[in-house]
């Protein structure tokens, strides 16, 4: 069962007692890994220093770039006969980042989107659509699981084909719609061009990427919605991590599958509430991939006041990220990633510059890059066929299209300092 609106959420000792049993259930469950063997060694901790919540800190933080360093499966606390699903995310060095899952972890995940669906209001017998990515990418299965565990009908209309998007909602009388905010706006200026009446529609969850309260306004005045913001990482399950309720002030995170941590990205120092920093976390509920201290690199802060709709502390609305990771369309992209294709690529030139902007509410990506000196020979033909070389080998490592524009050699800005090559022009 999932938890309901009516349902209390734990609090105060009850909690904590709770909080230190799973913790301690999942330190022992990370021995099963080669990664924190070694780690605890040489921190000079054992599993039975965990005493309480407090040591925590003792342990050392884990890192996206140790979780690269296990691929595929370093990182697997179960046998592989235990394992249900793989997903990956994107990754810097070509090779992505595997999460996996056994079914108590696809059962608990599902439990979190539904509590979260269930909290902004979705119900059995409502129609859902999911217009996100069914692949790899968690937000599609994640959120459809969820949905459809406390009973509402599913239309996994994926993403793209706008226009038939739109008709399905109208024909289906969708209730609930779960897309990332910038195809929302899309949808909605499609929907105004087609004149279509969107009337059914009263909720909408929107997450994977930045977006502002204009944003917010401007969807839920067009679309006659409430629109809910949600916060979620494939590493920490997926989708349903924290999740807005209607007071639409900061989300809920369900700490009694996860313990957050605020930390100065710069000294590792534990922050109070209300201060800004990293958001740690340490999930307590995963079997096939326990992890412990995970550093998200999202900027956030632990919300001091208690929610009136009683169910617990909250952090706040993202505020941005510690490292150089974008995010477009719902994807992440590190400048490291599209680096390490264009050096593969002989061609090409040491120097290359990115572009993010938004058109038509959907992020575009353009990237300049220099041609090789000792190659560049400006013939259209050759310019034509190398542009759509780095086209699809950008493609197949970031899963998502991004346009090319080739430059003379010596034409791009050099720094002296550390390189700033992406410039975000998008506005949220």
């Amino acid at each position: 069962m999932f938890w309901n609106e009516k349902m209390e959420t734990l609090s105060g000792p009850d909690l904590e007692e709770l909080q230190l049993k799973r913790l301690k259930e999942t330190v022992a469950r990370t021995q099963n890994i080669g990664f924190y063997n070694t780690l605890f060694r040489e921190a000079g901790i054992t599993p039975s220093d965990i005493r309480s919540l407090d040591d925590l800190a003792k342990i050392p933080f884990t890192k996206k770039a140790d979780l690269r360093g296990g691929y595929p499966f370093g990182f697997l606390a179960v046998p592989m006969n235990q394992v249900n699903r793989i997903h990956t995310t994107s990754g810097t060095t070509g090779k992505p980042t595997v999460v996996a899952y056994t079914k108590n972890d696809l059962n608990m995940w599902s439990e979190l989107i539904a509590r979260n669906l269930t909290m902004v209001g979705l119900r059995a017998g409502d129609i859902f659509q999911n217009a996100s990515n069914y692949s790899l990418f968690t937000g599609g299965l994640g959120i459809h699981m969820g949905a459809e565990k406390i009973g509402c009908a599913v239309v996994p209309s994926g993403v793209g084909n706008t226009k038939r998007q739109i008709e399905m909602i109208q024909d289906f009388k969708v209730r609930g719609l779960h897309c990332t905010p910038s195809y929302a706006m899309h949808l909605t200026e499609v929907a105004e061009e087609m004149h279509a009446d969107l009337a059914s529609l009263e909720i909408g969850c929107f997450g994977a990427e930045a977006w502002s309260e204009n944003m917010r306004r401007d969807l839920e005045n067009r679309l006659g919605i409430k629109a809910y913001d949600s916060y979620g990482m494939s590493e920490l399950f997926g989708p349903g991590v924290a999740f807005e309720c209607p007071e639409q002030d900061g989300l809920h995170i369900w700490h009694d599958c996860y313990i957050v941590e605020i930390i100065d990205p710069k000294t590792g120092e534990v922050l109070g509430p209300e201060e800004k920093g990293e958001m740690v976390v340490t999930p307590i509920m995963k079997e096939a991939m326990p992890l412990l201290r995970y550093r998200t690199g999202d900027i956030t802060m632990l919300m001091e006041d208690e929610c009136p709709c009683g169910r617990g502390q909250k952090i706040a609305r993202l505020l941005g990220r510690s490292d150089d990771m974008l995010t477009v369309r719902g994807i992440n992209v590190f400048p490291s990633q599209i680096e390490h294709v264009l050096k593969n690529i002989p061609e090409v030139g040491d120097q290359f510059m990115v572009y993010i902007d938004r058109v038509n509410h959907l992020d575009e990506m353009m990237i300049e890059v220099e041609m090789n000196k000792n190659i560049f020979s400006g013939e259209l033909q050759d310019l034509s066929k190398l542009q759509t070389k780095i086209m699809k080998a950008l493609q197949e490592t970031l899963t998502l299209r991004a346009k090319v524009d080739l430059v003379e050699p010596g034409s791009l800005p050099r720094f002296e300092g550390k390189a700033k090559r992406v410039v975000d022009r998008r506005v949220i």
